[in-house]
C-alpha cells in the first residue's frame, strides 16, 4: 500500500459537485503501481463517477483482497472506510460487512488472479446472495505480483511475455456472472473511459449485486504481441454492445414523439445529452440472449463492451432475507440479544 499523500492546496477554479467537493476530494494517496497500468485509468474513473454522483466519501466502505488490483482503493476516496482482506477473501467480508451496516454504500475492487481462482468460490456465492456491491474486477491476464504467470483469466493460445503459450481454458468473469444470476453484468475497457465512467455510476446506483469485468492491461508482464490483454489487441478487438449513458434517478425527461433520430437531451444540471436511436436487437434485460450474444462475438475474436445485463426487478440479499430497515450497527445490544425467552419462543414457532 502506498502512503504518500498528495497536496492538500486545490486551485481556486476546480469545478465543485453538489456537496461543494472537487475531484481532489476523492483522491487518495499516491500510486506506487507501474507507470502506464490499466489500474490507474479505473482508480481515476471511479474518483469520476463518486465525484459526479455527489456521494459523501465518508458514506462508502471500500475492500479488496491481494494483488496490484488490490491496492487501488489506497488511491482512491481517502475519507471513505476500507479493510484490505486476505487473497480472495474480500466477497465474503463484503457480504458480512453489507448484512451489518446496509447504509453504506459498499465497493469490491479485485482482480482475475483474486476472483476467479483462489476467490472463485467466494465470488460465486456472494453474486448467488446479491449482495448490494459495486464488484470491479480488474483484469489483466497475469499475476502482477509475482512476475507475470497466467492467471485464470488468461485467453487459451495467448502468449507470456517470455513467450509460452496458454494451454488451459480461460474463466471469463462475465459469462460466469451471467450464469449464476448476477443481476447488473458489464464489461468495458479501462483505457475507454467515456464508457467506463457511465457504466460505473450505474453499478454504484443498482440495488443488487453489479458485476463490472474491466480489461485492464498489465504494461509490464502482458502489453506485448500474442497477449489477448495488451492495450493494442483490446482496442483492436473492441465491439460495443450497447451505447452507455447513465441519468441518476430524478423528475422524468421526455421527449416529444418528432424529436428525430439525434434528439437533444436536457439534464438536471443543466448539461446537454445527444442520442442516438438504436436498433432494438439488443436487449440487456434478456439474461439468454446476453450469453449467447458475448459467446457469438467471443467466437469471432470480438471483446464485448457494455452493460451486457441488468435485472430490472433486482431484490438485494436484504430484500431477499426480509431484513429490518435500520442498519444493524445501530440496532441497540438488548435488542438484538433478548435473552433465552425470545429464544426458546422463536424456536417453539418451528417445532
Amino acid at each position: 500500500m502506498s502512503y504518500i499523500t498528495k497536496p492538500k492546496v486545490h486551485h481556486p477554479s476546480m469545478a465543485k459537485n453538489e456537496l461543494g467537493l472537487t475531484r481532489r476530494d476523492y483522491e487518495g494517496s499516491m500510486s506506487t503501481l507501474c507507470a502506464g497500468c490499466g489500474h490507474d485509468s479505473v482508480t481515476a474513473a471511479i474518483i469520476l463517477a463518486f465525484w459526479e454522483l455527489s456521494i459523501p466519501p465518508h458514506r462508502v466502505a471500500k475492500l479488496s483482497g491481494i494483488g496490484c488490483s488490490s491496492k487501488t482503493p489506497t488511491y482512491f476516496l481517502k475519507e471513505a472506510h476500507g479493510f484490505n482482506s486476505v487473497h480472495g477473501r474480500m466477497p465474503a467480508l463484503a457480504t458480512g460487512a453489507n448484512a451489518a451496516n446496509r447504509d453504506l454504500i459498499y465497493i469490491g475492487i479485485s482482480g482475475d488472479g483474486d476472483s476467479l481462482s483462489i476467490g472463485l468460490g467466494q465470488l460465486c456465492h456472494a453474486i448467488r446472495r446479491n449482495v448490494n456491491l459495486l464488484y470491479v474486477l480488474e483484469n489483466n491476464g497475469v499475476y502482477g505480483l509475482t512476475k507475470g504467470q497466467f492467471s485464470a483469466a488468461a485467453d487459451r493460445g495467448s502468449t507470456a511475455k517470455r513467450g509460452e503459450a496458454n494451454q488451459q481454458e480461460a474463466i471469463d468473469g462475465a459469462l460466469l456472472a451471467l450464469t449464476l444470476g448476477a443481476t447488473f453484468v458489464a464489461r468495458t475497457f479501462s483505457g475507454d473511459k467515456e464508457q467506463l465512467v457511465p457504466i460505473l455510476k450505474a453499478g454504484i446506483k443498482h440495488r443488487g449485486f453489479a458485476f463490472i469485468d474491466v480489461i485492464s492491461p498489465c504494461v509490464t508482464f502482458n502489453d506485448h504481441d500474442g497477449s489477448t490483454k495488451s492495450y493494442e489487441y483490446t482496442r483492436e478487438h473492441l465491439h460495443s454492445a450497447v451505447e452507455v449513458d447513465f441519468v441518476p434517478l430524478r423528475k422524468e425527461i421526455t421527449l416529444p414523439r418528432d424529436a428525430g433520430s439525434t434528439p437533444t437531451v436536457m439534464l438536471h444540471d443543466g448539461s446537454t445529452v445527444r442520442f442516438r436511436r438504436l436498433d432494438a436487437d439488443y436487449d440487456p434485460s434478456n439474461r439468454d440472449a446476453a450469453y449467447a450474444y458475448l459467446r457469438q462475438h467471443q467466437r469471432q475474436g470480438e471483446v464485448v463492451t457494455g452493460l451486457l445485463y441488468v435485472a430490472p426487478d433486482s431484490e438485494d440479499m436484504h430484500a431477499q432475507n426480509r431484513t429490518v430497515a435500520r442498519p444493524l450497527t445501530q440496532v441497540p445490544y438488548e435488542e438484538l440479544v433478548p435473552g433465552a425467552e425470545a429464544l426458546e419462543r422463536l424456536q417453539a414457532r418451528w417445532r
